[in-house]
């Protein structure tokens, strides 16, 4: 049942088109199980386990059933149009467009719920390799906002300029005027600009929540349109330490709780003051740069240019910081001194399979592995706990309420 309900999640993860099959519209009342992987739990349907978006473990419902193909494959899910039997969990969403948009999955779940959720996620992919036995997964560390903390949306332009995002099961678009998840000068932007962003197929718009700088990207041409764009980098502060961040570069969405994080993997790792650390995937410095002060010296690797460039040209004078520019799983091999501390914070597919035998091969004392991936997390877990690691203990913290996915901060010790 677990590889089959595996499938259908990333099947839906990555869906091309959606072929309805009948002109009719067929609707089905499903018994509701347990979560899903993604934020949606799942139904027996002609017996198949089915993810139904929008409902709640325990809930009856009727839901719109959606039948397509990918690559060839014929996949099924479901979409709650009414309510039979509601969870004492479930909440109004304040958004008039979730359960049509997609871009939140839990907005119709209390909060308290949704952060043992995503702490039963990541048990549940620690689960595949028997390491719950051994591991303390602390209850998740809730978001000080969970409304309009994100400081990045990337939206989709369609008909006549108008800016949304697409529903990721019937792939439609869906125009937004106003996104709960994004801090309001976001949403300020989204009303400067709806109606009249007719150059291009996507938007991305950047803002520092503490310094209100913005990026809107690419440079809109239309005579109508008030507002600069087309800023090449903005700055943020983050600990009181300036960044600042290009187009391309990565930098976390929730400021606020990058903040609390930064400093729970300083308390997490002890550092010492003649340790030598390594920040792996390090993008623009932030691990590098905060953390620098608490050791002997930190050498950061990062394969972005334009992260790499970011860092030089933010005014951090740290004379204790390397920046090494490539790849970690080339990079990290070739570091000649004695490591004593890593930090990894790879992006969701995980570490690559060189930067984890370097790492049992050099044997440094600490690991701290931030992750927004529970499943890639949990595979990487395994091979280090194989090459000799212990799992200290693992502390999520919501990066992004409201939806399922989860980071969390993981701290190694070598046996």
């Amino acid at each position: 049942m677990k590889k089959q309900i595996t499938r259908l999640e990333n099947d839906l993860k990555t869906i091309d088109t959606l072929r309805e099959f009948d002109s009719e519209k067929e609707y089905a009342d499903l018994i509701l199980e347990k979560m899903g992987n993604f934020g949606a739990p799942l139904a027996k349907f002609e017996g198949e386990f089915i993810e139904v978006l929008n409902g709640i473990p325990g809930e009856k419902v009727r839901a719109r059933i959606y039948r397509f193909y990918r690559k060839k494959k014929q996949i099924t899910a479901g979409i709650v149009t009414e309510i039979l039997e509601p969870s004492v969990d479930r909440v109004v969403a304040p958004c008039v467009y979730f359960g049509t948009c997609s871009g939140c999955q839990l907005q119709h779940v209390r909060y308290d719920k949704q952060l043992e959720f995503k702490r039963q996620r990541i048990l549940g992919f620690l689960d595949d390799y028997d390491l719950i036995k051994n591991t303390h997964v602390l209850p998740a560390i809730p978001s000080p906002d969970i409304w309009n903390y994100r400081n990045h949306a990337r939206f989709t332009v369609r008909f006549q300029g108008q800016l949304g995002f697409s529903n990721r099961v019937t792939r439609r678009f869906v125009r937004i005027d106003e996104c709960k998840l994004m801090d309001g000068q976001i949403n300020q932007v989204l009303i400067d600009l709806q109606d009249h962003v007719t150059e291009t197929s996507n938007l991305s718009v950047r803002v520092g929540i503490n310094t209100k700088q913005q990026l809107i990207q690419p440079k809109l041409n239309n005579s109508e349109i008030s507002i600069e764009t087309g800023q090449k980098w903005y700055q943020e502060t983050l600990l009181d330490h300036n960044f600042r961040v290009a187009s391309p570069s990565f930098f976390q969405v929730n400021t606020l709780q990058a903040e609390k994080m930064i400093l729970l993997v300083s308390e997490l790792l002890n550092l010492k003051p003649d340790e030598i650390l390594v920040d792996a995937y390090a993008g623009v410095g932030v691990f590098a740069s905060l953390l620098a002060t608490k050791v002997r010296k930190v050498i950061a690797i990062e394969e972005s240019q334009s992260a790499v460039d970011d860092y030089l040209q933010s005014d951090n004078s740290i004379d204790n910081l390397e920046f090494l520019l490539g790849k970690t799983e080339n990079v990290l091999p070739l570091i000649d001194e004695d490591i004593d501390s890593v930090i990894l914070d790879p992006p969701r597919l995980g570490c690559h399979p060189n930067v984890i035998n370097s790492i049992l091969i050099k044997k440094p004392t600490k690991l701290a592995y931030v992750s927004c991936d529970p499943e890639s997390l949990a595979r990487d877990l395994n091979l280090l706990v194989k090459g000799g690691y212990k799992i200290k203990n693992i502390q999520p913290i919501d990066m992004f309420p409201q939806t399922y996915h989860v980071e969390s901060i993981t701290i190694l010790e070598i046996n």
